[in-house]
């Protein structure tokens, strides 16, 4: 189940509210430029779709994306527990394009550091979440990682991301397993 946990920077080891209904979730991102929203596969995916057939599942809702936002590269990652987390994700990182990612499959933990807050959201299959750029943030995909996203990039290469320095992110909760 998809939930937002918000905690004071300075208080890490308890949130001062929880959210798991999409509707609360979703205005409580807004209010701080964060898109939430879900999206349904026109069609039924089988295990190990190939990227296109993926993107085709998804084609209408990702084109109004890019129409509206501007998007113009759209790819899919796929993440297995063969690939461990690097130690890189578990650190404060900024960037100068939208981190945009839609859950196909699995899930994985973003925490976004706003203000004197942060925001754990937990997505999972079916989640969108848009990042705007420059918010600092990390993300957390567990120890036995496994997901499948849609990645949609405001420019071509993809864009310059910059660690803060912070190490912010080694005293939040992690994503279990």
């Amino acid at each position: 189940m998809s939930s937002l946990s918000v905690y004071p920077v300075s208080s890490p080891e308890l949130p001062n509210k929880v959210l798991t209904h999409f509707d609360d979730i979703a205005s409580t991102l807004a209010e701080q430029g964060v898109r939430f929203d879900r999206w349904q596969a026109a069609t039924k995916l089988q295990p190990g779709a190939s990227p296109e057939d993926i993107i085709g599942a998804y084609q209408a809702p990702i084109d109004a994306l890019m129409t509206e936002q501007g998007y113009i590269n759209v790819d899919v990652v796929s993440q297995t527990s063969d690939h461990p987390q690097t130690a890189e994700l578990l650190k404060e990182y900024r960037g100068d394009e939208d981190v945009v990612r839609f859950f196909v499959a699995g899930r994985g933990l973003f925490s976004l550091h706003i203000g004197d807050y942060v925001y754990a959201v937990l997505c999972e299959k079916n989640d969108l979440i848009s990042i705007p750029a420059g918010t600092p943030h990390w993300f957390d995909m567990g120890e036995h990682p496994h997901f499948v996203a849609i990645c949609l990039f405001n420019q071509a290469e993809g864009g310059k991301t910059d660690f803060t320095g912070e190490n912010i992110a080694s005293r939040f909760a992690r994503l279990e397993d």
